[in-house]
Parts: structure tokens; C-alpha cells; sequence
């Protein structure tokens, strides 16, 4: 299953203090030379080793990490942890696993947990800590995430008011795909609204294009691409504080709010004048896989994609991917050019020992430094990390992605379908989204999701 990054349908791919000022010193360090296996030079990298020393001496510690970032994504992860574990004589071992989101419930269970596990989503940290065995995060690293990420992420590392996890990587889900160049020869402007968009979409159409193309096909997950619609629709006509609610399910799956969302999303993927470009009719979007959509645009055949961040690892080699290029994507706007609903995922570092050397991990993780680090040693990775510098960034999706998150209106959102239960966020929620697309009313469909709920 792929798509969702947070969760087990993730892709995956995904300077300055270090809070108390991770500015570094060679003379601190000792002999940090570079050497030829290409390591990371803590010298060159910025690290104020001294900082470490308020966890005492932890040098010939070990530090487990349990996650399921896998290869090839794990060689920039680990490259990024060389400063620490020069710095610090420590050292971190690594362990990825495609199983990871069922094996970590069973490991902790069984009292056999690692010393830090990343975590995709909110609901499955919230199962880890109700195991008892995770422990809640030192005072640095609480710190930490206060001066570096938003109230709305420190809120999905809490639970039952007590904070255990800061965030990691991110992605953000509210972009559309579209091609500049096409842009530019048909003089299409990029929307700043919802209204804008929808008249975005007729102007094309009324060339006889279909200004749409889409795919929900995902194998055993297929669907969710619709809920990723619905959760950027919900947001946008109803905002933050109502999305909440729906998610936490304190209103109903069919409450008449919900069921306008989907006649919303409806006015798009189930109108055939807007899609399914190069593809077929509306039924011809549940039978395309959402890897496959996107290429329509290169094509010619469709003008706009909505899709996360990671979609950008779908296009083929030699794609131009920036501002003026073959492809590239805008903020899926808001109702009005001033709100800015994000709707995203990403990971959390939970940890199950309190040893110090596992808390100077922690701490190093949740810096400025080493989301700048991480951005240094690899492409589509981005981070909510208020002091991530975008120049760090190596292409232009990851900065796209990063001014999303960084801009002070925008108003974080995890996927909702990953905070609901397995019954409904992986279940009944993609099979009614497929349904619906190919006909199933709209009424039926969030009847048959709110019955799913769990009693």
C-alpha cells in the first residue's frame, strides 16, 4: 500500500542553536577531520559538541532506533546522525522495517521495545503509550519543540496532556500538480482561492480539455486518495476546530457539514467534464492508480493533479520539476487568500528508555541543526522545523513544501483517515470513497462509513 506518508501507505522519501546553541567548534569536537568513506565533518557541520556534555559522558553508549524509513531512504538518515555520534562517541544503530507500524505494537507488548521508534501516526503513538512502556520526553526536548515547531505539532506528540514525541520529517498533502509551461502558453493563472479554483477548472474546460486528471487506485488502499480530498475540502469550508471533531468522531461521519464536503469534492471528481484527462469517464478514476495519474499533465491531456509532496518521485527521470518547468505544484488554496489550511503527515520520535544517551538523541533530533543536516544529505525530505533553512532544501517541491509549513497562517492538520480507527481510516472510508466514485450516492456513502464506526 502506498500514498499516505504517516502511516503504512507512507512513500516514505521523505544551522542556526540547537536549542541551548548548537553552534560547533572544532576545538570541542577534538579531531574531527573528514575522512574518505565521504562521513559528515562536525566542523564543517556546525556542532558545538559541548552541548551533549549536559547528558554526562555517554561515550561507547548504544542507541536502537526502530522505524520503517527503509532503504534507500535510510542512507541519508543515517549519514545525517554521523555528527552526533562523533560529537558524543555514542553510536546509533539503525533498524528499518517495512512491518514496522504492526511489529513495534508487538515488540512493546512483549516488553521488548527499542530505545527510540518513529512513529507515522498520532493513533498509533497514542497505542504505544497506552502499552505504558514508552516514556514521556526529557524537559530539553520539550524545549526543544516549542522553539522550533508549531502548537499543532507539539499537540499530535501529547498524550492525555502529557508530551512524549516531537516531530521528525513532514509532508504536506494540499498541493495540485500542474505545468508552468502549459500555464504560460494558455495564460492560466495559479488560484489564490477556492472560487478561483473552480473557475480555473470551467475556463479550461471550455476549451474541451478535461482540466482534471485522477487516480484512487492503490491496491488493498485503494481509495484514499479521496480521503485526502475530503480531508482538504473539510478543512477548507469548515476549518481546523470542526475538522477535529469530525476526526475525533464528536460529530458524525453523516452530519450534514460532512455530506456537503463530499458534494464538494463531488463537483470535481465525479463531474465528467472535469476529468478524467488522457484516462477515461469518472468510473475511469477508480481503475487508474494514483502513480499513473499525475503523468497525464506531461501529456497534455489534463492540467491539474491533487497530491502530496511525495508524488513528485513519480514523474520520470529528466522531468524538469520547478517554477517555470515541465511540472510543479500550487497550494491547494483556501476559501479565502488569507486562511491556509495545511493538511499533511509525518513522523514522531517516541521513545521507550530514558537512559541519558537515548535523551541526547532526542535532543539532537528535535534541533534546528539537524533538520538543516538531514535537508543537507537528501531530496524529498522536508521537515516542519521552524529553522529548517529553505536554502538547504534540494529541489523545488521540498522549498514549496517548506514555505507551506513555515508560513505563520498556515494551520496544521494530520490526515484524518490516519487518526481514525483501523475499521473506519483503512477501511470503510476507502472502500465507500471507491464506491461513491463509481456511483454509489452520496448519502449512502457516509451512512455506510458512520456505521463502521466502532460503538
Amino acid at each position: 500500500m502506498f500514498g499516505h506518508s504517516g502511516s503504512s501507505r507512507s512513500r516514505v522519501a521523505l544551522a542556526g542553536a540547537l536549542g541551548v546553541g548548537l553552534v560547533f567548534s572544532l576545538a570541542a569536537c577534538g579531531d574531527s577531520k573528514d575522512d574518505s568513506s565521504g562521513s559528515t565533518d562536525t566542523a564543517s557541520a556546525g556542532i558545538d559538541c559541548s552541548v551533549f556534555t549536559q547528558f554526562g559522558d555517554i561515550k561507547g553508549k548504544t542507541i536502537s532506533v526502530y522505524t520503517g524509513i527503509v532503504t534507500p531512504e535510510d542512507t541519508p538518515q543515517k549519514k545525517s546522525y554521523e555528527p552526533f555520534e562523533k560529537c558524543t562517541g555514542a553510536t546509533v544503530k539503525y533498524e528499518g522495517d517495512k512491518s514496522f507500524e504492526t511489529q513495534i505494537l508487538v515488540r512493546a507488548k512483549a516488553g521488548n521495545p527499542p530505545d527510540i521508534a518513529y512513529v507515522p501516526q498520532p493513533g498509533l503513538l497514542q497505542q504505544l503509550v497506552a502499552t505504558g512502556k514508552a516514556v514521556e520526553a526529557p524537559k530539553e526536548v520539550s524545549d526543544n519543540t516549542d522553539k522550533w515547531f508549531g502548537k499543532d505539532w507539539k499537540a499530535y506528540g501529547t498524550v492525555d496532556g502529557k508530551f512524549y514525541a516531537a516531530p521528525l520529517g513532514a509532508n504536506v498533502k494540499s498541493l495540485v500538480w500542474y505545468s508552468p509551461k502549459q500555464f504560460t502558453e494558455k495564460g492560466y493563472t495559479v488560484p489564490t482561492t477556492l472560487d478561483e479554483l473552480k473557475t480555473l477548472s470551467d475556463k479550461i474546460a471550455a476549451t474541451g480539455s478535461k482540466p482534471w486528471c485522477a487516480g484512487i487506485g492503490s491496491g488493498d488502499a485503494t481509495g484514499w486518495p479521496v480521503t485526502d480530498w475530503i480531508e482538504d475540502f473539510y478543512l477548507r469550508l469548515y476549518g481546523a476546530d470542526a475538522y477535529d471533531k469530525w476526526v475525533k468522531h464528536e460529530t458524525p461521519f453523516n452530519n450534514a457539514d460532512d455530506t456537503a464536503v463530499w458534494n464538494a469534492v463531488g463537483d470535481y471528481l465525479k463531474n465528467d467534464k472535469y476529468v478524467n484527462g488522457g484516462l477515461g469517464d469518472v468510473k475511469s478514476v477508480a481503475s487508474t492508480t494514483f502513480q499513473d495519474a499525475g503523468l497525464q499533465i506531461l501529456e497534455g491531456n489534463c492540467s491539474l493533479h491533487r497530491q502530496a509532496s511525495f508524488y513528485a518521485a513519480n514523474f520520470p527521470k529528466g522531468t524538469e520539476i520547478s517554477e517555470t518547468g515541465d511540472i510543479y505544484a500550487f497550494y491547494l488554496p483556501g476559501k479565502d487568500a488569507t486562511t491556509k489550511p495545511v493538511l499533511g503527515g509525518g513522523e514522531f520520535v517516541l521513545a521507550f528508555a530514558d537512559r541519558p544517551e537515548v535523551k541526547a538523541f532526542q535532543y539532537f533530533l528535535s534541533t534546528d541543526t539537524w533538520a538543516n543536516l538531514k535537508a543537507k544529505a537528501s531530496s524529498g525530505w522536508v521537515s516542519a522545523n521552524k529553522g529548517l533553512k529553505i536554502e538547504n532544501l534540494t529541489n523545488p517541491i521540498d522549498q514549496l513544501s517548506a514555505k507551506i509549513l513555515q508560513d505563520p497562517n498556515a494551520q496544521f492538520r494530520f490526515d484524518g483517515s490516519d487518526q481514525m480507527p483501523a475499521a473506519v481510516g483503512s477501511n470503510a472510508f476507502w472502500k465507500q470513497a471507491t464506491a461513491w466514485i463509481t456511483g454509489q450516492d452520496t448519502t449512502t456513502t457516509v451512512n455506510n462509513i458512520e456505521a463502521a464506526w466502532p460503538k
